[in-house]
């Protein structure tokens, strides 16, 4: 008999026989409000919250939930196949998990334990440039595990070159460049706790652990401390970067690339003519453009533009099956999913997070065959409408 990912309810009944339950929910939108009860108000903050006033996260959740699933009937889905290609890549189902920085603030096991819950369930792993454990390390948790590394793009072209290295060297296979973020925004509930871990030196270890960055210090990171975290400050983003300049990347990196937070069509053209292998069509969950279009709205259009051509993907806002299943009718290869995972980290480390894995892609399987589907890549559009707002 064929596994699939929905197998995984039958699990959990199985294990009830014995008087046992999930340790944490197997509806992830409920995790948020678990990890509120139990992290400190800095940490869920500025995890859980957005630009402004929220609607731009909001309307994320909205855009998915105006989509609906249209079941078809009498179709064959006894065997089910949710494996994708993406960058050149089999994987076993079209997720993976999106890069979310300072892990250690959520578990002191931080990256290592979600690299090692993304490799134990077959799913990609994409570290944060801004992590709370250097690559190498993440990269020895990880093992076999397929990872990708993300670049926040600093101003130093020495310590980009040097990050591209050694994540070349530390087996991590694609790079995702975030574009979204050349200044950090306006996020009420950071600012009303005055809280920003890369102050107090957590998110940087990446940085103070690299020969580049270290030679631009007077003193050792452990001498002066407070100097290094002000060297990173200054450099950690830089506004004046243009498409121009992603010349510099692709001389530097062999590998895929992809740009995160592209939104219009026009901005996925420009990424094509550049040489990029793949966009992510994302907002960063809301988190850096109060009043921005949402994710999902804006995905229909760059599918249209370069879907053809370029490798699309989609986050901000996933966080359930079903919002995998929509995703991938309007276009996307995969999808990355970020909060939920924190979350789980957060309540339970490792365990956690392949918890919030196995649920969202057990409640994808059985949307797909529900909905009369045997394989992730034949959704499209005509398997939803859309509700009028």
């Amino acid at each position: 008999m064929t596994k699939h990912w929905a197998d995984f309810q039958y699990e959990i009944y199985l294990k009830g026989m014995t008087g046992a339950v999930p340790r944490l929910p197997t509806d992830p939108t409920r995790l948020e409000e678990l990890t509120e009860q139990r992290l400190g108000p800095g940490p869920v903050g500025y995890v859980a919250g957005s630009a402004g006033n929220g609607s731009t996260a909001r309307a994320n959740r909205a855009a998915l939930e105006r989509r609906r699933i249209v079941p078809r009937m009498l179709r064959d889905v006894h065997e089910r196949d949710l494996s994708v290609e993406v960058l050149g890549r089999r994987l076993p189902a079209p997720l993976a998990l999106a890069p979310v920085g300072v892990l250690s603030i959520m578990h002191p096991e931080a990256e290592p334990a979600a690299a090692r819950a993304a490799a134990a369930q077959g799913v990609p792993f994409i570290l944060s440039s801004a992590s709370s454990t250097p690559m190498e390390q993440v990269a020895e948790a990880s093992g076999d595990g397929e990872r990708w590394f993300q670049l926040y793009w600093p101003k130093d072209r020495e310590v980009t070159r040097s990050f591209l290295a050694r994540a070349k060297a530390a087996g991590f296979t694609a790079l995702f460049v975030t574009l979204d973020t050349p200044l950090l925004a306006w996020r009420p509930r950071d600012l009303d706790q005055a809280y920003l871990p890369f102050l107090h030196g957590v998110g940087t270890a990446n940085y103070f652990t690299d020969p580049a960055f270290q030679a631009g210090l007077a003193k050792p990171v452990h001498e002066d401390p407070n100097a290094a975290v002000l060297h990173f400050v200054g450099m950690f983003a830089d506004p004046g970067k243009t498409w121009p300049d992603l010349a510099f990347l692709r001389e530097n990196w062999d590998g895929p690339i992809v740009l995160k937070g592209i939104l219009h069509p026009d901005d996925a053209r420009r990424a094509l003519d550049a040489g990029m292998d793949g966009v992510v069509v994302s907002n960063h969950g809301g988190r850096q453009v109060a009043g921005s279009v949402a994710a999902a709205d804006a995905l229909p259009g760059v599918v249209e533009a370069v879907g053809d051509r370029l490798t699309v993907l989609f986050d901000s806002g996933i966080r359930t099956g079903d919002d995998i299943f929509k995703a991938l009718a309007l276009g996307a290869r995969a999808v990355l999913v970020g909060r939920p995972y924190a979350y789980g980290l957060g309540l339970d480390g490792q365990a956690g997070v392949e918890h919030v894995i196995r649920c969202l892609l057990a409640e994808f399987d059985l949307t797909l065959a529900l909905s009369g589907h045997a394989r992730a890549t034949t959704l499209s559009p005509a398997d939803l409408i859309q509700e009028t707002p």
